[in-house]
C-alpha cells in the first residue's frame, strides 16, 4: 500500500476523508464534525499547505487512512513536532497501515524535530499499542479533555525523541 505526501491538488478527497473520520470517530479527535462540516475546499487546501499530510493509498488510489504533522511555529518550541489527525478506514485496522502513516510521518519528521508529541483517547488501547510500538511513551494524562453529552473522557500525551 502507498504512502503519499498530500498536496493542495489532493484537497477533495483528504476533505472527504476527514469529515468520515470526524463523524464516524467522534472520540477520537478533538474537533468534532460539526466543526469543519461547512468548510469551503479552501479550508482543507489550506490544512494541506500548512501541515505534512499523509495518506494511506489502495491499489486503486483511494484513500484509506491519513495522518498529519505539524510542527511548532513558537521560536523556543521549534523543535517539537505534532502528530494528529490519525484516521484509518475501519474496515483496514489491522493490516498495518497506521504503522506505514506513522513510519511516513516519522521519517519526516527527522531531522526537522527533536521530540514528537501527540494525545490519544485513553479508551483507544489499539492506537495507544501502536504509538507505543512506534517509540512514543505515555508522559501525562488530560482528565475530562472531550465531553460528548454528559459524559467526559480522558487523553493520553505520548512523546517520542527523534534525536
Amino acid at each position: 500500500m502507498p504512502i503519499l505526501h498530500l498536496t493542495a491538488e489532493h484537497a477533495e478527497a483528504f476533505a472527504a476523508k476527514r469529515l468520515e473520520a470526524l463523524r464516524l470517530e467522534p472520540l477520537a479527535f478533538v474537533t468534532a464534525f460539526e466543526d469543519e462540516e461547512h468548510q469551503p475546499l479552501a479550508w482543507f487546501a489550506a490544512i494541506l499547505e500548512r501541515n505534512a499530510m499523509f495518506a494511506a493509498l489502495d491499489d486503486a488510489g483511494a484513500m484509506l487512512g491519513i495522518l498529519g504533522f505539524r510542527t511548532d511555529p513558537s521560536f523556543k518550541r521549534r523543535h517539537v513536532g505534532y502528530i494528529w489527525g490519525m484516521y484509518v478506514d475501519a474496515a483496514q485496522r489491522g493490516r498495518g497501515l497506521g504503522a506505514a502513516l506513522m513510519s511516513a510521518a516519522i521519517a519526516h519528521a527527522r531531522g526537522r524535530v527533536a521530540i514528537l508529541h501527540l494525545a490519544v483517547g485513553a479508551a483507544n488501547p489499539a492506537a495507544i499499542g501502536l504509538y507505543e510500538n512506534q517509540g512514543f511513551t505515555i508522559y501525562g494524562t488530560e482528565r475530562g479533555t472531550l465531553r460528548l453529552g454528559d459524559r467526559e473522557f480522558d487523553s493520553h500525551l505520548m512523546a517520542r525523541r527523534l534525536d
